[in-house]
């Protein structure tokens, strides 16, 4: 049998759209998450989160606890956007610091989790090691690597990666292992190399999974960023946050706390419009479950 996989002889693509795309009964009508189904979602969070904002103000007016302590929302707002410029000046240098640490930590993701599929021994050798790496305290590490590499970008991009690497690597390599016997046994028996198997069949079974790490790793970024700015940098909201809480000035320590949980919010939410660019039809299947 020939091992020609021309579009005109049944090519992998062409014979396994089906598991891919899944035909609509007619008069459904598949709506894809925008901002309406966004709204929707968070609205019972945006909910809570001012419920809990007001009984925080109330308690600061009746108990009189001194502001250095814990200030009112009013006042953390207040004086956040009195410094408005320092802050976003610290912010921009942590939001670099996310992205170039994250982008790094994604192409290692993809790259391992890649030859970890296709040698066994690879992943017998590199699974256990990702494992142990998360056992290591970044507490402890994060001050290390400052005394090693100094303040510079590299041991920011450093904790990140550590912060970041494994739940992206393990939900590739999971996805990768989910992917369809049947499809790759008929892909098999169309003489598809085993490159074409992993594009057609096992690529596209880890998108999913890849997303929801996605998601995860890009939190922990942030955080990862903030942290290793807190015990070592010349820049950044983990920097900003230490250098203020020395001054006791809460109010400005929780308008930067305030200001990452945005950044983090931000860039979870563009993870979404990612995933609908990317892989329409998970964004398509989680609206019919809805």
């Amino acid at each position: 049998m020939s091992t020609s996989l021309s579009p005109d002889r049944g090519h992998p693509k062409n014979s396994l759209e089906g598991s891919r795309t899944r035909p609509h009964k007619k008069g459904h009508r598949t709506t894809v998450p925008g901002a309406p189904t966004l709204a929707r979602r968070g609205l019972p969070s945006l909910v809570v989160v001012a419920l809990l904002v007001v009984a925080w103000q109330l308690y600061v007016m009746v108990s009189g606890i001194r502001p250095q302590v814990l200030p009112s929302p009013l006042r953390v707002i207040e004086q956040g956007w009195r410094a408005r410029d320092a802050i976003a000046g610290h912010a921009s240098s942590t939001l670099q610091v996310t992205l170039i640490g994250f982008a790094v930590s994604l192409l290692c993701a993809w790259a391992l989790a890649v030859l970890v599929d296709f040698s066994p021994w690879l992943r017998r050798a590199f699974v256990p090691l990702f494992v142990v790496s998360q056992t290591l305290p970044i507490i402890a590490i994060a001050p290390l690597m400052i005394i090693w590499f100094g303040f510079g970008l590299l041991p920011k991009i450093l904790v990140i990666a550590l912060a970041t690497f494994f739940p992206m690597t393990i939900g590739l390599i999971e996805g990768f292992a989910a992917a369809d016997r049947e499809a790759s046994a008929l892909l098999r028996s169309m003489g598809a190399s085993r490159w074409q198997e992993f594009r057609y069949v096992r690529l596209p079974s880890a998108i999913p999974r890849f997303f929801t790490a996605l998601r995860i790793g890009i939190t922990y970024a942030v955080v990862g960023a903030v942290f290793s700015e807190y015990v070592g940098a010349t820049s950044g909201l983990g920097i900003y946050m230490a250098t203020q809480k020395n001054s006791f000035r809460t109010d400005l320590v929780l308008a930067a706390v305030l200001v990452t949980a945005a950044i983090s919010v931000c860039l979870y939410l563009l993870t979404f419009a990612v995933e609908r660019a990317v892989a329409p039809w998970i964004s398509e299947e989680r609206s019919r479950h809805e």
